[in-house]
């Protein structure tokens, strides 16, 4: 609504208070603002801006304790409490090893950033929150009753960066990356995957062959790749609900991967949502949002590690799930089973 769009951070926070049951993204998604921008307008008023890289941001962030970490792409949202901590920096990839706070970063995509804080009828609710170029969120930290909050103060103190500024430009969104896979090197494909003994391999081996992984995955063929009804997700995530199998589940955006690594217990559906309910994991997936999805098997130098993988209409990966990896395999045999009985697809090949 280019007409309803307001256009000073006074006027955003004015339309806010006025929409307050929205949700922040649907607000955004309604008035045609990047969610940082929303943010951005409370400078001064509950929002103060930070330093964004994560080589700053990580170290003292394990100073709160206890959080919830949450990471999401436009189909799904991954939620998941523990503490920060054992962070690998790297210039291109960054890491978070904890039990249960697992994280991949990419510090290119983490441009700017916040300390939130806002006053609820339960108390004020404290979060650092994280945005790429475009505005799009790339990771949120949020506060809990159990987190340190005696030393919010300090660390915000630290990563404040001094610009009071309210207002904040972004660039335009970049689509996802179109399918692209080189019908020539299909067989090179096929015998280079064969080979394979580390799953980090494989997205070299489509970037050499001029291919990515959705292209190589809607051409590869069996025993590599199966596609998958739309519905698999859903009936995975209802088998492993209870089951007790452990898996690894991926979540990311350009900017922010995130693991959780456990079983799952409890699901609610919710309209087009599926949701795993549990105590320290929480996940809202789009099952609406779902236009593709297969089985992969890659080799490793434990077995094979098979994968559950989603994909959006405009070919941007929603979610993997893999079986848990333990020290001496990549896979477990009740996952590989619960794959094995998921529906195949009845479509035609894609091109």
């Amino acid at each position: 609504m280019d007409q309803d769009r307001p256009t000073s951070a006074e006027d955003i926070r004015t339309l806010r208070a006025e929409k307050a049951s929205l949700r922040a993204r649907d607000f955004c998604d309604t008035y045609g603002l990047a969610e940082a921008q929303l943010v951005a307008a409370y400078t001064g008023h509950g929002s103060t801006r930070l330093t964004a890289h994560p080589d700053e941001l990580m170290p003292r962030i394990e100073r709160l304790g206890e959080v919830m970490a949450l990471t999401r792409n436009a189909s799904c949202v991954h939620e998941r409490v523990g503490t920060y901590g054992n962070y690998k920096s790297g210039p291109h990839a960054a890491m978070i090893l904890q039990p249960e706070i697992d994280l991949r970063l990419f510090p290119s995509h983490w441009v700017s950033a916040f300390a939130v804080e806002t006053e609820t009828d339960a108390g004020v609710k404290r979060s650092i929150q994280v945005f790429d170029a475009a505005g799009d969120a790339v990771h949120k930290i949020h506060l809990r009753d159990t987190s340190n909050h005696a030393t919010w103060a300090e660390v915000i103190a630290e990563l404040a960066n001094g610009d009071s500024s309210d207002t904040l430009e972004v660039a335009p969104r970049k689509p996802a990356e179109t399918p692209k896979v080189n019908h020539d090197k299909l067989d090179l494909l096929r015998s280079e995957w064969s080979k394979m003994t580390d799953t980090h391999q494989f997205l070299r081996l489509t970037s050499k062959l001029k291919m990515n992984r959705l292209g190589a995955y809607r051409h590869v063929g069996a025993p590599y790749v199966d596609r998958l009804d739309t519905g698999a997700v859903d009936a995975a995530l209802q088998a492993l609900a209870g089951s007790g199998t452990e898996v690894m589940l991926f979540v990311g955006n350009r900017g922010c991967i995130q693991i959780h690594g456990g079983a799952i217990e409890t699901l609610k559906a919710m309209g087009p949502w599926q949701n795993v309910m549990d105590p320290r994991f929480n996940l809202h997936l789009r099952l609406d949002h779902i236009a593709e999805v297969y089985a992969v098997s890659k080799p490793t130098q434990r077995g094979p590690a098979l994968s559950l993988e989603a994909f959006d209409a405009e070919g941007g990966i929603i979610l993997q799930i893999f079986g848990r990896r333990t020290e001496e395999l990549d896979s477990r045999p009740a996952w590989q089973e619960i794959l094995s009985a998921l529906p195949r697809s009845q479509e035609e090949e894609l091109v």
